[in-house]
């Protein structure tokens, strides 16, 4: 390989075995990994949702794998909206975010910016939850009219989805609900105190916080079956699913919406820690996997379709190494 073709990290390592052989390892004590410095930030969720029980166990791999002198600092955030301006203003480094926030930003002005969002993988698969008492009378989106709804707290993803659903469902999310904004944590904690009738929720199965609640009290999700076609018509990001009956002690599975979830990072990062990063999370694949059932459903080959977002190159190049391509 020519030498004005090698990496950073390629680089480091012929330095590191050349100064060892030559007695010279005192003057190269970074070698031990050519991303010891770097500082991470990585912009999750709140402390009972996915993206923080993933970002957590992230920050330890990605410390173990790159040989960082610091831990990966992990945020808890609102959630997308929140994770994409941290992204975009460098407060975090790497952010979750549903697929629906980044294509609306990708769609606006963010584009060309050296910060715009790119792509490591398409993580899992969101799930759209309307979380409801099990005695309540809703068993519709429209039964919410006049109820006490959360809609997700500001600067989240979830807050789009649920003004989406409701003005789908012909209910304006100012005057046919009383609506407020809370986080999953928050919203748990209301539906508890009976101070909330319905909260959404978009996170992976099962979300802790949700499985909490129904340990404490019988819930139920709507069925969203009789609005997914016109969603998905106006907004083709979203796809179908169903939320199995053994999800929260439900009597019967419950049709509703899935929100493909990626792990971002600003298009100035470089290319071989990107594409250290990318190797490392598939390489913990299983340990991912006991910080969330979630996870269980990462695959290399999935990981690529982040459309509309793209790929880091340093991801592609990842994936092309290991022919997921």
């Amino acid at each position: 390989m020519a030498p004005d073709t090698l990496s950073r990290r390629d680089v480091l390592r012929v330095l590191c075995v050349c100064g060892v052989a030559a007695g010279l390892a005192p003057l190269l004590s970074g070698c031990s990994s050519p991303f010891r410095d770097e500082r991470i930030a990585i912009a999750t969720g709140g402390t009972q949702g996915v993206y923080y029980a993933l970002g957590g166990a992230l920050a330890t791999i990605w410390q173990e794998h790159l040989r960082l002198a610091v831990r990966p600092e992990v945020l808890s955030t609102a959630g997308s909206v929140q994770n994409l301006a941290l992204l975009s203003s460098g407060d975090a480094d790497v952010a979750f975010s549903q697929v629906d926030t980044a294509a609306d930003l990708l769609a606006g002005t963010a584009a060309g910016l050296p910060r715009a969002p790119r792509a490591l993988a398409r993580i899992y698969d969101d799930v759209v939850h309307v979380v409801v008492r099990a005695d309540s009378r809703f068993h519709r989106l429209a039964d919410l009219r006049g109820a006490r709804v959360s809609i997700g707290a500001e600067n989240s993803g979830v807050e789009p989805i649920a003004r989406r659903l409701l003005t789908v469902a012909g209910l304006s999310p100012e005057r046919d609900v009383r609506s407020t904004q809370l986080g999953i944590n928050n919203s748990v904690a209301a539906m508890r105190a009976d101070t909330i009738d319905a909260f959404f929720w978009s996170g992976g199965l099962p979300t802790r916080g949700v499985s909490e609640l129904a340990a404490a009290v019988p819930i139920r999700l709507l069925d969203l079956g009789d609005v997914r076609g016109p969603v998905r018509a106006a907004y083709p990001v979203y796809s179908t699913g169903t939320v199995p009956a053994s999800s929260y002690g439900l009597p019967d599975p419950v049709n509703t919406l899935l929100v493909r979830n990626f792990l971002l990072v600003p298009a100035s990062m470089g290319e071989d820690l990107a594409e250290a990063l990318t190797s490392a999370l598939f390489a913990e694949q299983p340990r991912l996997s006991t910080a969330s059932p979630a996870a269980l459903t990462i695959d290399a080959r999935a990981a690529i379709g982040t459309q509309p977002v793209p790929l880091h190159p340093g991801a592609e190049q990842f994936y092309r190494s290991t022919k997921a391509f």
